[in-house]
């Protein structure tokens, strides 16, 4: 997000990078920490990805470090872009599924549900939230079609992850086991038919 600032809109000082991440709302739907901006770019100036151009003072206002991209950055650039665009997985670690796939023994079903639809409420508020930025950032013309339609996968993303919620909810009422009791890898607990011995026929 820096660099690629940087790349389009010339040097900026910190302070415009993160007022930039800020109006975008990057940092909930893109996963950019804003609180680390000022430690990233002097972790990239260190690296040789950008440098200091100047030092800016607004009245009595702390002085700003101006940075721009260097040709190095513009490499790093190309190769963060490649490589985001070649990435097809949506997420990352899954938490929730490990812990529903290995931890839930013994654990009350309602409890389960309610904690499921604890999380869900949270969910849904935030994909409201995240379409009402994505709107309130289009009336007021700072964001162009393609930026909308980037804001608008992130608001379908968590949608998705709603109506995943609701059918999971649908599926635990009807009393399935919460767990397999066969270990993956393990021989089937499923009897063969009387007479026919254990041999697949």
């Amino acid at each position: 997000m820096a660099l690629g600032t940087l790349a389009r809109y010339g040097p900026q000082h910190g302070h415009q990078i993160r007022r930039l991440a800020e109006v975008t709302n990057v940092g909930e739907w893109g996963g950019v920490s804003v609180g680390a901006l000022y430690r990233e770019l002097r972790a990239m100036e260190r690296e040789g990805l950008v440098e200091q151009v100047r030092t800016e003072q607004v009245g009595r206002r702390p002085a700003r470090t101006v940075y721009q991209i260097t040709a190095d950055g513009r490499l790093e650039l190309v190769a963060l872009r490649e490589q985001a665009i070649r990435l097809a997985e949506f997420f990352g670690p899954d938490p929730l599924g490990v812990a529903l796939s290995f931890a839930v023994d013994g654990m009350d079903r309602e409890e389960l549900r309610d904690a499921l639809r604890l999380r869900r409420g949270r969910l849904a508020i935030s994909a409201e939230e995240l379409a009402a930025d994505r709107a309130r950032l289009l009336a007021k013309g700072y964001l162009g079609a393609f930026q909308a339609a980037i804001m608008r996968r992130g608001v379908m993303h968590i949608e998705t992850e709603v109506r995943w919620h609701d059918e999971l909810d649908e599926l635990l009422a009807e009393d399935a086991p919460l767990a397999d009791e066969t270990p993956p890898g393990q021989p089937s607990a499923v009897q063969a038919p009387p007479g026919r011995g254990n041999r697949l026929e």
